[in-house]
């Protein structure tokens, strides 16, 4: 009996690939455009809330230039509330816009996984009837027809049906890229997702320890500019008292510091630990600074500060690990005007870099982080006129982790006492 080429095969190929691919497209294309449209209207209201987020901002920096004055202090912890609050607003819409991109993901996976399904499909059909095709040679093939152009369409037909089987072939390569790009792109919207969920957690805890601080300030102070100026002068006098301390005590440390074990200065091995720089002190005049570029020849003051409104993310300016962190404000009665909560970390090149006067630790000690990672948020903890961020850097070998048992105002607390030759000025490594 006599094999004729079946040419409803090839029909039937094309029509079950149209209407198939047709259909998914568009019921996949129909959520996904819908799913978009939900990210954009997200998308747009974290800008908006950012807007207000820089106002609240613009007008917290404004108020710092009145650091004496109770008033402007009970504003700014008011207007603070109001940009945590606000903080909280976005990370949410973040969480949300995150997850809907998650679901787009998933149907996009959804649609790769059934078109390379739907490709195997038509690959293994085509390929069994190439190899019955294959069974007759040409001269076969030519003879078996009643007439010349029922061969000719014949061979066209095994033409097409190649040509079909290549297109398939890949089509369901680039479907396999695609969907390895997508997994990827999902598991890392899920990270991201994650760090969310954490972050808001954290903002949380700060904006109700920044309700705490303003109550504190107004129990005080008993709303009273005198009393308030009386705290500033006393919270003064303590923080001279006890920088008096440390400057003794690191006076006696008289540690070897050698300066190939750390980085040549201007060699960049650190990033900024804030999104937004905008530095209020710069490093102060010690005998190893000296030897460095950038000087700031009024003071001794031993990091740098940058403006950051409480509750402003602080990322790590290398990888590294956490060596110690400390809340010296929980010490000596409200004494201890130092650092307040300080966190330090230890890298692989010598140095050690120091965060400190946060709202919040978001990590612990022997914890490995890698640079940018977020560590914790600025705030207004410790010896402060407003809230930043002070930036340490250190010479490891240098620096101290010391219980300060003797201290008169900071008893029982940690602190990184280090030789004065162990600060470094950390724009030389910016």
């Amino acid at each position: 009996m006599e094999k004729r080429f079946p040419s409803a095969f090839v029909i039937s190929i094309f029509l079950y690939s149209i209407i198939f691919s047709t259909y998914t497209y568009a019921q996949t294309n129909s959520i996904i455009n819908s799913l978009q449209s939900k990210i954009d209207q997200r998308i747009l209201d974290i800008k908006n809330l950012e807007k207000e987020i820089a106002e609240y901002s613009k007008q917290i920096a404004e108020l710092g230039n009145q650091a004496n004055s109770l008033s402007a202090s009970i504003k700014s912890l008011q207007l603070t509330q109001k940009k945590l609050e606000t903080d909280i607003k976005v990370t949410e819409n973040k969480i949300i816009e995150k997850n809907l991109v998650i679901q787009q993901l998933g149907s996009q996976i959804s649609d790769k996984e059934d078109n390379i399904e739907d490709n195997k499909r038509i690959i293994e059909r085509s390929f069994a009837t190439m190899n019955e095709l294959g069974t007759k040679s040409l001269p076969e093939l030519l003879l078996a027809k009643d007439s010349l152009s029922d061969a000719w369409n014949s061979l066209e037909e095994i033409s097409t049906i190649q040509k079909n089987l290549s297109d398939h072939i890949e089509q369901l390569q680039q479907s396999k890229v695609n969907l390895e790009a997508n997994k990827k792109a999902t598991e890392k919207a899920r990270v991201e997702l994650s760090t969310l969920g954490r972050q808001l957690n954290d903002q949380k805890k700060i904006v109700m320890e920044t309700a705490k601080e303003n109550n504190f300030l107004l129990k005080e102070t008993k709303n009273n500019q005198t009393n308030y100026t009386k705290l500033l002068a006393t919270r003064q006098q303590q923080k001279e008292a006890f920088e008096r301390e440390v400057d003794s005590l690191e006076a006696e440390l008289k540690i070897a510091i050698d300066p190939t074990l750390i980085p040549a200065s201007g060699s960049g091995v650190l990033v900024y630990p804030l999104n937004t720089v905008r530095i209020t002190q710069y490093f102060g005049n010690t005998a190893f600074a000296t030897k460095n570029p950038q000087i700031y020849k009024t003071g001794s003051h031993p990091g740098i500060d940058f403006a950051a409104p409480i509750g402003t993310p602080v990322k790590a300016s290398l990888s590294g690990v956490i060596v110690a962190s400390g809340d010296m404000d929980q010490s000596g009665g409200g004494r201890c005007r130092a650092y307040g909560k300080w966190i330090m970390i230890k890298h692989n090149n010598g140095l050690s870099t120091l965060y400190a006067h946060l709202s919040l630790i978001g990590v612990v000690k022997n914890q490995a982080v890698i640079t940018g990672d977020i560590i914790g948020y600025s705030g207004n903890t410790g010896a402060t006129t407003g809230p930043h961020l002070h930036l340490g850097v250190y010479a490891t070998e240098g620096v101290r982790i010391t219980n300060l048992s003797s201290s008169s105002y900071c008893s029982g607390v940690l602190y990184p006492l280090a030789d004065p030759k162990a600060y470094l000025n950390p724009l030389s490594y910016l």
